[in-house]
C-alpha cells in the first residue's frame, strides 16, 4: 500500500528532543507530551510563558538510581486494551549500567515500588518492554547487540537471548493487537518482526533508511508500525504484507533533511465520516470535533515557505518536497505574522476523542508526532492510505 503525510505544523521546543507520547485516555487524546534533555529550574521559566494556556506537570512519585546511572527507557504493562482489575499496574526500565528495574504501582495513591533489579547487558539497556499479552514476560535490547526475553519472575536466567541484530538492539514493542508479534528495531537499520513462540528466527526483515531508535504500533490498525529512523527521517511499515512477504512492507518513507528523529507516536484520535444526512454542529457532541473546527488541527503554511507533502511512490520510498517540487532543508517555523492558517480540507468528518464511534471511523486517515533532536522541532503529520 502506498501513502503520503502532509505536514501540519511544525513547533519550535527550544530545547533538544527525542521523545513524544500522545495521551490515549478518552477525552485527553488532544494532549501530547514532548521530552527534552534539558529542563527548566525552579523560577527561570520566561515570564511570558505563563498563560491561561500553560500546563505544569507534578511529580507524584519518584525512585532514584544509583549515582553516574542513566534511566534509559520505560513500558508500561498496560500497553494493550482491557487490563483485567485484578492485574497489577507495572513498570519495567532500563538503564545506562545494562540493568533491568521492575516497578509496581499503588493504584490506591501515588507510589513506586521497585519490585527486583536485574543485570541484563554488559553495556547500555537501551531498552526494555513488557509482553502486553504476558506481562510476567519482558524483553530488552542492549548496545551488546542482544535481543533478550525474561521471566519477571525468575529474572536470573534470560529466558532466551538472539544475536540476529547485528548492532545495538534499541527500540522494542509488542504488539497491542496480535498476541504473538513483537517488532524490533537496531542500529543495523533494521526492523525485525518476530513471533514469540518460535524466537529462533524472525518473522520478517525490513531494511530502514537508519538506525531504528523507537517503534511504535498504530492504536488501533493492526497492522501499521511507525519507525523513528534517526538519520533517515521516519517510516511506516504494513505488518500483513511484511508478514506474507509477497508485497513492499513499507508503506511510507519520509526523510526528513538535517533532523535526527528520536521521538514518534501515533494520535489516539481517529477520523469519522459524518452521514450526509447528519449535521455537524459545534458544540453538539462534546467528544468530537470537526475538523474544519479544531484549532488544533490546521495546515501550517508559514508565509513564505509553502506547507510540505512526503508521498510515497510505487516501491514506498518518498522523499521530503514543498509543493512546489523544491526540497525542504529546515523545518517549518510558525511565523508570527502567519495568521491564515488553512483549514484541513475534511468537511463531514469528525475527530473523535471516545471510542464510542469506532465502528465508523475511518483508519485511512491517521495523525502522527515526531521530533527532532538537534534541531528541536516537534512536527504534527496527517497520514492518508491513498
Amino acid at each position: 500500500a502506498d501513502g503520503r503525510v502532509q505536514l501540519l505544523q511544525a513547533v519550535d521546543t527550544e530545547h533538544t528532543v527525542d521523545s513524544v507520547e500522545w495521551c490515549p485516555l478518552p477525552g485527553c487524546r488532544h494532549l501530547l507530551a514532548c521530552g527534552t534533555y534539558q529542563l527548566w529550574k525552579p523560577g527561570d521559566r520566561p515570564a511570558d510563558r505563563e498563560s491561561q494556556d500553560t500546563w505544569t506537570l507534578q511529580p507524584c512519585s519518584r525512585l532514584a538510581l544509583e549515582k553516574q546511572c542513566l534511566a534509559l527507557s520505560l513500558d508500561w504493562s498496560t500497553g494493550k486494551a482491557g487490563r483485567a482489575s485484578d492485574q497489577p499496574l507495572k513498570i519495567i526500565s532500563s538503564d545506562s549500567k545494562g540493568q533491568l528495574h521492575l516497578l509496581k504501582i499503588s493504584e490506591a495513591g501515588p507510589g513506586l515500588q521497585a519490585v527486583v533489579t536485574w543485570q541484563a547487558h554488559r553495556f547500555e539497556a537501551w531498552v526494555a518492554a513488557f509482553n502486553y499479552w504476558q506481562t510476567e514476560v519482558v524483553y530488552s535490547g542492549g548496545d551488546d547487540g542482544l535481543l533478550k526475553g525474561w521471566d519477571t519472575r525468575t529474572p536470573g536466567t534470560a529466558a532466551f537471548s538472539s544475536r540476529r541484530h547485528s548492532m545495538g538492539v534499541c527500540s522494542i514493542q509488542s504488539s497491542p493487537h496480535r498476541e504473538n508479534v513483537l517488532a524490533t528495531g537496531s542500529y543495523d537499520e533494521h526492523v525485525l518482526l518476530w513471533d514469540t513462540r518460535s524466537l529462533w528466527r524472525p518473522l520478517a526483515d525490513v531494511p530502514m533508511q537508519g538506525g531504528v531508535w523507537r517503534l511504535k504500533w498504530h492504536p488501533f490498525h493492526r497492522d501499521l508500525l511507525l519507525a523513528a529512523c534517526m538519520h533517515g527521517g521516519f517510516t511506516i511499515i504494513n505488518y500483513q504484507t511484511a508478514a506474507g512477504q509477497a508485497q513492499e512492507a513499507v508503506s511510507l518513507s519520509c526523510p526528513l533533511p538535517n533532523s535526527l528523529v528520536y521521538g514518534i507516536d501515533w494520535s489516539w484520535l481517529y477520523f469519522c465520516r459524518l452521514p450526509q444526512t447528519q449535521p455537524s454542529f459545534p458544540g453538539s457532541d462534546p467528544e468530537a470535533r470537526t475538523a474544519d473546527q479544531d484549532p488544533a488541527l490546521k495546515v501550517a503554511d508559514p508565509s513564505p515557505a509553502p506547507s510540505s507533502e512526503c508521498l510515497a511512490d510505487s516501491d514506498g520510498v518518498g522523499g521530503t518536497t514543498h509543493q512546489d517540487g523544491s526540497k525542504l532543508e529546515a523545518p517549518l517555523q510558525p511565523s508570527a505574522e502567519d495568521k491564515k492558517d488553512v483549514r484541513l480540507p475534511t468537511s463531514g468528518i469528525k475527530i473523535c476523542d471516545c471510542d464510542q464511534d469506532l465502528e465508523a471511523a475511518d483508519f485511512d486517515i491517521s495523525l502522527l508526532a515526531t521530533c527532532s533532536f538537534y534541531n528541536h522541532v516537534l512536527h504534527l503529520w496527517k497520514w492518508e492510505n491513498i
